[in-house]
């Protein structure tokens, strides 16, 4: 049976960026190779209220070339209701996730390759 979805909390400890980020690396890679189709990532939403520097730092790191082989897509959680038919389409196990990652702009939904 293939393993359908993971949660990482990149925030554990309270690591800097870089560390959160090749966190992130290490986790997606693993997943991705032990057959995992979705990996959620709890980066939180930062204590300012603007915004925190690992969502943003993770959502950068995403969109890089260098991720291609491992990410198909993400959405944050603030935009899962526009995405949300798309990214059950290609995992229905999301639904079992959905209220935690709805409107949730602490967490990235990652669809790996």
């Amino acid at each position: 049976m293939q393993r359908k979805v993971a949660e990482v909390n990149l925030e554990s400890g309270m690591p800097t960026v870089d560390v959160a980020l090749q966190r992130m690396k290490n986790y997606l890679t693993t997943y991705k190779r032990q057959g995992y189709k979705v990996v959620i990532l709890i980066h939180g939403y930062g204590s300012t209220g603007v915004g925190g520097s690992i969502k943003a730092a993770v959502t950068r790191s995403l969109g890089e070339s260098s991720m291609r082989g491992i990410v198909r897509t993400y959405v944050g959680g603030e935009r899962w209701s526009e995405r949300k038919k798309e990214m059950l389409g290609i995992c229905k196990a999301l639904e079992d996730y959905e209220r935690r990652v709805a409107n949730n702009e602490g967490v990235t939904v990652v669809v790996l390759r």
